[in-house]
């Protein structure tokens, strides 16, 4: 797998739990949660983000529901079933904790290392 392949799995879990949060909230739309994203930085685009909600929607994880009268372009919103709920409740436990080994403890092994009150005594 190259580098960028592998950027783009971690991403693709990345941009699921972000579609969760936000569903969690209210109904989401594809359109929304492309800008969405963009507007964190990630270059989306409807061929990635449409399968992924549509395999969320498989796993259980979000209930979609059809304007009924759009027609085959029918606007389609996205809310998080019980399931989803279940899943991100373990997803924001699991980047807590992931948050806290890469970010904080990083950040105070960066600050001691740059701290002189940390320099051994001569």
């Amino acid at each position: 797998m190259s580098k960028k392949e592998l950027v783009r799995d971690i991403l693709l879990s990345v941009w699921r739990i972000h579609i969760l949060h936000h569903a969690a909230h209210r109904p989401v739309i594809g359109q929304w949660i492309i800008r969405e994203l963009r507007h964190h930085g990630y270059e989306v685009s409807p061929g990635t983000i449409y399968p992924l909600l549509a395999r969320m929607e498989r796993r259980g994880w979000l209930v979609c529901e059809l304007d009924g009268d759009g027609g085959s372009k029918a606007k389609r919103e996205y809310s998080l079933t019980p399931l989803g709920h279940d899943v991100l409740a373990e997803l924001r436990a699991v980047v807590g904790e992931l948050h806290h080994e890469v970010v904080e403890e990083w950040e105070e092994r960066m600050g001691s290392e740059h701290d002189p009150a940390s320099l051994p005594d001569s």
